[in-house]
């Protein structure tokens, strides 16, 4: 059973994607620690609220370093709302500048639509990217954010579109994010944690 370190720094709905994460057959493990981090299999990095606080927080416990340094190493890494926007350059709720995993800033979302986007919404799959291979267009996942980066033909998975298209899921090789929460999605959400955990136990 792969061991996969979910990052806490303060901020991310920790036991609810740990849970999932051991419904699909992971062995989760909560921890800030440098140490215990780097012996694990993968890692997932899950965020809730303001993104300029959730890098602050990481930076505070040199845990930005660790993100880097496990993204770098070739196993996999998934990141989940927050956890998603910090992987990108920066974004427009804070000066705070992110990991620059991915290219580009998240960008606010429109004004002409309610803001946070909160509940469910469809996903649409431009990639065939394992984890959501055959997984069809429409299906619905939950959503809370008020940024999002834009639709990257490099690097986006899949598209949602609420006042404008964003990216809902991104990759670039052996990590995979998501603007939803997978852990609070239902049996869709699950069929994401479960691919990632098979493809965690099948390295």
């Amino acid at each position: 059973m792969p061991t996969i370190a979910v990052l806490d720094y303060g901020s991310g709905n920790l036991h609810s994607v740990s849970r999932a994460i051991a419904r699909v057959g992971g062995n989760p493990l909560i921890t800030g620690d440098d140490s215990l981090i780097a012996s694990a299999d993968a890692l997932v990095i899950p965020g809730v609220g303001h993104f300029g606080a959730c890098m602050r927080a990481l930076c505070h416990h040199g845990l930005d370093e660790t993100i880097r340094a496990f993204c770098a190493n070739g196993r996999p890494v998934f990141g989940v709302c927050v956890g998603m926007q910090i992987l990108f350059e920066g974004s427009e709720e804070d000066a705070e500048a992110g990991l620059g995993v991915f290219g580009g800033s998240c960008l606010k979302l429109p004004d002409d639509v309610k803001v946070p986007h909160m509940g469910w919404d469809t996903v649409t799959w431009t990639d065939p990217h394992p984890y959501v291979a055959g997984m069809p267009d429409g299906t619905r996942y939950y959503f809370v954010h008020s940024y999002a980066p834009p639709v990257d033909e490099t690097a986006t998975v899949g598209v949602n579109d609420y006042g404008r298209a964003s990216s809902a899921a991104v990759s670039r090789s052996n990590v995979f994010a998501t603007q939803f929460h997978p852990e609070k999605s239902g049996d869709a959400g699950l069929q994401l944690y479960e691919r990632f955990v098979k493809d965690v136990a099948a390295r």
